[in-house]
Parts: C-alpha cells; sequence; structure tokens
C-alpha cells in the first residue's frame, strides 16, 4: 500500500488486520535463528561450545577458506537497509523497514534454502554505510542490499563490490532489471519484434529503470532507441543539468539530442514502455500512439503506471506486464534473487557479474 492518510475501504481495513495479526502472532516476527546440530547433553555442548569450539577455530585461523566448511557463512545473506527508499512507503527509516527485510529474507529461506540476517542501519551517510557493511564480511557470505535510494544506492553498491569478496547485489536495481529484461525477450519474441530496432520509452530514472536499461542494452537495445523521462521530463541534452554537467552520472548513459520532451512525445510510436516511476502516468491516450504490437511494463508498486485493462481498451493488440500478483504476467523479483545468490554460493563466487545476470535473464526467459 501507499503511506497516504486518506480513510481505508473495508477490503483495505480487512488486509490491514490480518497482515497485522500475522505479523504478532503466534509468535513475533516472521523469522528466526534455530540450531542444527544436538543440543541434549553435556558432551553436545562441549562440541559446539568450549572446549571443542576451539577445533574449527583453530583451523579456520589456518586456512580461511574452511570456515565455508565449519560455519553457516556459505549460506548466510545479509538482507541490508537504511530504510531510505521502501517500496510504495518512501523514506520511512531503519526500524520501520524491519517487516520488509524479515520478509524479504522468509523468501530467500522459503525458495532457495538460504538463511538471512536482516540488518537495519540508522545510517544515511554513503561512506559510512560502506564502512558499517564491508565490516561484516566475516560473518556474511553475500549482501542483499535493500531500499536504500538513489542515487547513494549506485555508490554504496560500486565500493562495496570493489572492496568485498563476496556477492553484492543490489535487488532494487539488478532483480528488477532480470526479470523484466526476460518478460521484455519472450514478448519481442511473441511479438516477432528485434530487439536491435525497437524504440523504448521509459518513466523513471531511479535506481530500477537504470538497472533495466543497462540489462536490455547488453541483450541488444539500440542505446540511441532508449528515451527516458524523469521527474522533470525527458533526458535531453538541451536540459539545463545537461548542459551545466550536473545530471547524475547513471543518467548522462541515457541522454538523448532530441526535440521531445515529455513522455507522451517519446511513447509515440514506442515499441516498448517501462515504467518504473508512478501510479497512472501512462495514460490511454499515450497508449493509442504507440507502434503496433506495445509490449507495456508498467512496473510502479503497488499501483502501477497503467491498469492492463485500460491499457487492453484502447490497445487490444498490447501486451501488459505488472508486479501486481492479481494481474497476468506478473514481474516479480521473486523469480530472480533467490536463485542467483543460491547459484553464487553454491559455486563459491565472490562477485555477481553482468554475465551471470545476462544468464539469468535468457534463462527465466527460457523457463517461463
Amino acid at each position: 500500500m501507499e503511506k497516504n492518510n486518506s480513510p481505508l475501504s473495508p477490503a483495505e481495513a480487512a488486509l490491514r488486520d490480518a497482515a497485522l495479526d500475522y505479523h504478532r502472532s503466534p509468535t513475533r516476527g516472521k523469522i528466526s535463528v534455530t540450531p542444527t546440530k544436538a543440543l541434549s547433553n553435556q558432551r553436545d555442548l562441549s562440541l559446539a561450545y568450549s572446549p571443542g569450539v576451539a577445533y574449527p577455530c583453530l583451523d579456520i585461523e589456518r586456512d580461511p577458506a574452511l570456515a565455508a566448511e565449519y560455519t553457516s557463512r556459505g549460506n548466510l545473506v545479509g538482507v541490508i537497509t537504511n530504510g531510505t527508499a521502501v517500496l510504495g512507503l518512501g523514506d520511512i527509516g531503519p526500524l520501520a523497514a524491519k517487516p520488509v527485510m524479515e520478509g524479504k529474507g522468509c523468501l530467500f529461506k522459503k525458495f532457495a534454502g538460504i538463511d538471512v540476517f536482516d540488518i537495519e542501519l540508522a545510517e544515511r551517510d554513503p561512506d559510512k554505510l560502506v564502512e558499517i557493511i564491508a565490516a561484516m564480511e566475516p560473518t556474511l557470505g553475500g549482501v542483499n542490499l535493500e531500499d536504500i535510494k538513489a542515487p547513494e544506492c549506485f555508490y554504496v553498491e560500486k565500493k562495496l563490490r570493489e572492496r568485498m569478496n563476496i556477492p553484492v547485489f543490489h535487488d532494487d536495481q539488478h532483480g528488477t532489471a532480470i526479470i523484466s529484461s526476460a518478460a521484455l525477450l519472450n514478448g519481442l519474441e511473441l511479438v516477432g519484434k528485434d530487439i536491435a530496432t525497437v524504440k523504448v520509452a521509459v518513466s523513471g530514472a531511479g535506481a530500477a529503470a537504470i538497472a533495466c536499461l543497462d540489462v536490455m542494452v547488453g541483450l541488444g537495445v539500440r542505446r540511441e532507441n532508449v528515451f527516458v523521462c524523469d521527474s522533470r521530463g525527458v533526458i535531453q541534452s538541451e536540459r539545463d543539468d545537461a548542459k551545466s554537467g550536473k545530471l547524475d552520472e547513471s543518467k548522462q548513459r541515457y541522454c538523448q539530442i532530441t526535440k521531445a520532451r515529455t513522455l507522451a512525445d517519446v511513447v509515440d510510436g514506442a515499441d516498448v514502455f517501462l515504467g518504473c516511476s508512478a501510479a497512472g502516468v501512462l495514460s490511454a491516450e499515450m497508449v493509442k500512439t504507440m507502434g503496433t504490437q506495445p509490449i507495456i511494463l508498467a512496473l510502479a508498486n503497488p499501483e502501477p503506471e497503467i491498469r492492463p485493462e485500460l491499457a487492453k481498451a484502447v490497445r487490444p493488440d498490447s501486451i501488459v506486464a505488472t508486479g501486481r500478483s492479481d494481474y497476468p504476467n506478473q514481474v516479480n523479483n521473486v523469480l530472480c534473487f533467490p536463485y542467483i545468490f543460491r547459484g553464487a554460493l553454491d559455486c563459491g563466487a565472490t562477485k555477481i557479474t553482468e554475465g551471470m545476470k545476462l544468464a539469468c535473464v535468457r534463462e527465466i526467459a527460457a523457463l517461463a
């Protein structure tokens, strides 16, 4: 749901009550830590802790790689946030973000058998955030960054990838990019269009949108065919921020020389619409102007840029995907993040590379 003060409908009130009850009972919260070894007698205790625990400690001191054999580190991911960009809720802070991080932990465990520590940090300074997270490397086998606002999230992930020898993955960027790119591949196959020739209109220029475009370009979308709109309109060379050099580096890659100034301008004739922005920004009138058999990826949550029934009413030939489970063609990160971490942990990867992301895109597309 969105953060607002408007009255709840009866259905929303019922959902709220059910969700609050789910989180508080029969046990508070959604995750716990459970021992994997027997602790039923004095000998078990002597093996689990003193004096027996000294032997794996000494082995790991001699050979750090043995931590994967003697501890749970090789199957442990930290889901880490500072709560500055929580989906649908915004900057609610780290404590209020904890239920989301616990929920992410549930998904890791349920779908990939991966253990999770949810870690909510009261720190907004990106450099300090990097220092804190990097210091956790002895504890964790991987880091899933979550709900950190742009552009800080780009910087934090970049610095952590440079410093840490374990996989670091910002799911809001790369999970969204992988699953939306898989949807694009299959959509283009259905309508018989060449990825190298399609025009892509984009609403949103935050972490998710830019990451989606980077992966799509890696798959064959031509950068010159991509037109991106942020809150100021089309990202184009005549804008004040582009002329003055103040445009974010992530946006500079998609700055175009064009006469288009509005979302309506760039949607006209587009083969693909990618939305990572806000509810209702794509109108039915805009959809009418799109190319033949348009692919619409309206990924804003919880309310998409356009509802599928509105798009279909004016363009029955369109393929429409959203992030919602109550519509067909759901594009959901849970199809990606548990499994890309499962693969990375199992093979001992120290990075999740661009090649791994593209391979993941193609495999998800093949399975769909």
